[in-house]
């Protein structure tokens, strides 16, 4: 972990209120891992107080991809800045997911991603393809238009399937239930592993799904984390043993069976 003054290499809406922004940021990009996030000052002064944690989207040649949703103060006056201008980011931060050996041995493991939980994916998908792992990821969205990242998982060579809530791409419904369906063909249902990382009740339904076929699951929780370090005490987890663990420090990424649904 590593406080450093970023130079922002670009700034640009990929569609709707989602923007993607590209730091220079060797440090973190030589030591950030898949499931890893950094917090970012979005303003100076008193104007915005805490820094806003972001997802690593992508982390290569000496530079960080951060894909975000404006949804406040903080990622609108982040969306206004231009190339040139310097950020305070602090990363990488948090325990990523859990990598699988290369192998082609195992089956393929799934990606499930909903809305801006498609970010930290990607680097998941890509990660895996350097270690010759081609996964099925299954994107679900409210409607075709706010489809994420579909080109980038491909890129990777992983086999795509998409869910809108309206049908007006793919499967009709939620992704956990297309889930259930590539669950009930079998193909990749014997041991696969899954990583999701999406809304807080998406998360909590393809977890259901994954307990009840015997699949081990992942989730990366999209918590409220002020400080990004465990001082602030602002992102508690529930553990199903009654235990609490904090989602920047201990997480963001949780084995799902560990953790309490209820929360």
């Amino acid at each position: 972990m590593k406080d450093i003054k970023a130079t922002i290499l670009s700034n640009v809406k990929v569609k709707g209120d989602y923007y993607k922004i590209i730091l220079d940021a060797v440090y973190i990009a030589k030591h950030a891992k898949p499931g890893q996030f950094v917090q970012v000052r979005c303003a100076s002064g008193t104007e915005i107080l805490f820094r806003r944690p972001f997802s690593i989207h992508r982390a290569r040649s000496g530079k960080i991809e951060m894909l975000y949703e404006v949804v406040g103060k903080g990622t609108e006056v982040l969306s206004c800045k231009r190339s040139g201008e310097c950020v305070d980011v602090l990363g990488p931060l948090g325990n990523g997911f859990t990598l699988l050996p290369p192998s082609t041995l195992h089956p393929s493991p799934i990606l499930i991603a909903g809305g801006i939980g498609t970010a930290p994916l990607v680097f998941l998908a890509e990660e895996l393809a350097k270690r010759k792992i081609k996964p099925i990821v299954l994107i679900g969205a409210r409607t075709k238009s706010l489809i994420l990242c579909e080109k980038d998982f491909k890129k990777a060579g992983a086999d795509v399937k998409i869910a809108t809530d309206d049908a007006s791409r793919g499967y009709k419904g939620f992704v956990s239930g297309l889930l259930e369906e590539v669950i009930k063909k079998g193909k990749y249902s014997q041991g696969a592993k899954v990583y999701c990382c999406g809304p807080d009740p998406m998360m909590k339904s393809i977890a259901s799904i994954c307990l009840k076929h015997g699949l081990k699951c992942e989730v990366s929780l999209e918590e409220t984390m002020a400080c990004g370090i465990g001082a602030c005490l602002g992102c508690v987890v529930k553990l199903k043993n009654g235990e609490q663990k904090l989602a920047c420090k201990d997480g963001p990424v949780f084995d799902a069976e560990k953790l309490s649904l209820e929360q």
